[in-house]
């Protein structure tokens, strides 16, 4: 069952994205990486920014969560992780569909340029890479980043946008 995230999901969203975070440990640049990967005040703080979760819950268990956020005139994929054990099985599908449904506004996806794992499913799903200076672009007008974070990811669009 897909639901929004409130509250009291907050400890089982941390626990969520820091598990499935393991998977950007050793690829992502090593002055990015940090444990927690985010720690749950970070969290509140991306909420208190307008990030809204979504998560799939089975049996009782939160097994992936995603983020939508409000930009204007385009809505950001966020914080997209399930968890370990759960992968392979459709959850980030599901929860990407659901999210599709919800706006009308072109999304975009932002994630770390060398996790080809994240940049494969989102093409999977229908969303296509942007150049590099569109993705710089983007990132610096609609996403509140490092520098560092800009240089060191892609940013990919779902088809309203192209």
């Amino acid at each position: 069952m897909i639901c929004r995230c409130g509250e009291t999901d907050l400890p089982a969203l941390c626990e969520v994205i820091n598990d499935a975070a393991q998977a950007y440990k050793d690829v992502i640049p090593a002055d990015r990486w940090h444990e927690p990967y985010m720690p749950l005040d970070e969290l509140r703080r991306e909420i208190v920014d307008g990030v809204e979760f979504w998560g799939e819950v089975v049996d009782g268990e939160l097994r992936g969560v995603m983020g939508i956020q409000p930009r204007g005139e385009v809505d950001l994929i966020r914080h997209a992780y399930v968890r370990t054990h759960a992968r392979r099985q459709g959850v980030g599908t599901r929860l990407l569909a659901h999210l599709m449904r919800t706006t009308q506004k072109p999304l975009l996806i932002g994630t770390w340029a060398d996790a080809r794992w994240a940049v494969r499913f989102y093409e999977k799903n229908g969303f296509r890479l942007l150049s590099r200076e569109a993705t710089e672009g983007v990132l610096r007008r609609f996403w509140n980043i490092p520098e560092r974070q800009v240089e060191t990811s892609v940013v990919l669009a779902s088809p309203q946008w192209i």
